[in-house]
């Protein structure tokens, strides 16, 4: 029997890489998958460019926030893995309406049409920063939300509002907090895009403050596997955190320095963003135990194939780097 799938920010960084994923060749085969993406600056239809004409793939173009069409297309599935939201930090310092509306209200209203519609699995894909600032040690996923940034607080939000959706109605509700993703499709406003990017056309790179932030990396391939885990083997009311490479931001950066053969005289340390989390640190533990999941690809060899797409893929990016907001993550 087949499962049908509603995808929302389908057309995205992750969610464009699950889609690709689960059409290719090793994929379910009992699966079909709609998109609903609203096509803003971060949603390329050219990301699904390779699955575009399977016959498993309907796209449709809307807002998480239309009520109406999200009514319309969630009668048509049985579940559903939620992408769709605002994820720029620095965006959000400078206007955080979007990202309530889109991050909190979306969810909100995809939520409420699921539970109509007698939705079977609900996975709500979330970030490690609701979690704030680690002094030591590591977050599971019993740790409290302390965000610190408008968009960790919506995203924050988020999660609470699918969670109650879990408590009050039984809605079959999964969150996911994962760590800082890299590979290819990314939009060059993130961290490692932007950096490849600006170092292989010799430009210099900004590093806030003293560059000793901590973050941890997953590639998004390891990603996507680990959400397919949660989504097929999943428990009902359950966070899993998915964790990868943790590194200061310096030493991030020494890495991509090495990979463009390029020095330190490349990198200009600029003035702190405003309530940076200095350090992010998942606790693993419940998805390597019940599910199985470890991540497969080291950070190196990650590294160097994703220099590699963007070096091969100048047409993909070139088009996109007029939209360069500030450095964030």
């Amino acid at each position: 029997m087949t499962t049908r799938l509603l995808v929302t920010g389908g057309a995205g960084f992750i969610g464009s890489h699950y889609v690709r994923t689960l059409l290719g060749p090793e994929g379910p085969p009992d699966v079909a998958l709609t998109v609903l993406d609203a096509l803003t600056y971060a949603g390329n239809p050219a990301n699904l460019d390779p699955v575009r004409h399977d016959r498993r793939l309907t796209f449709v173009h809307g807002d998480i926030c239309d009520a109406p069409l999200v009514d319309r297309v969630m009668a048509e599935h049985d579940q559903v893995v939620h992408f769709a939201a605002e994820s720029h930090v620095d965006r959000s310092l400078l206007d955080a309406s979007a990202f309530v509306r889109t991050n909190a209200g979306g969810t909100q209203t995809l939520l409420d049409a699921a539970l109509r519609h007698g939705v079977s699995t609900f996975v709500h894909v979330s970030t490690d920063e609701v979690y704030g600032s680690a002094e030591d040690d590591s977050w599971d996923e019993e740790e409290p939300l302390r965000p610190n940034s408008p968009y960790s607080a919506s995203k924050a939000s988020a999660d609470l509002l699918a969670l109650a959706q879990h408590v009050s109605h039984g809605l079959d509700v999964r969150v996911t907090r994962c760590a800082n993703n890299y590979g290819p499709y990314q939009f060059p406003e993130k961290l490692i895009p932007r950096f490849l990017t600006l170092l292989m056309d010799g430009h210099r790179v900004p590093l806030y403050g003293d560059g000793l932030h901590v973050r941890e990396w997953l590639h998004v391939d390891d990603h996507v596997r680990a959400i397919e885990a949660v989504r097929t083997r999943g428990r009902a009311g359950q966070v899993y955190n998915i964790g990868g490479t943790a590194l200061t931001n310096q030493e991030l950066v020494g890495l991509l320095l090495k990979k463009c053969d390029a020095g330190w005289d490349s990198v200009e340390y600029v003035t702190d963003r405003k309530g940076h989390d200095r350090r992010y640190a998942l606790d693993s533990g419940r998805i390597r135990r019940e599910l199985g999941f470890v991540p497969a690809t080291d950070l190196s060899t990650g590294l160097a194939e994703t220099l590699d797409w963007y070096r091969a893929h100048r047409s993909w990016w070139e088009p996109l780097v007029g939209h360069r907001a500030p450095y964030s993550r």
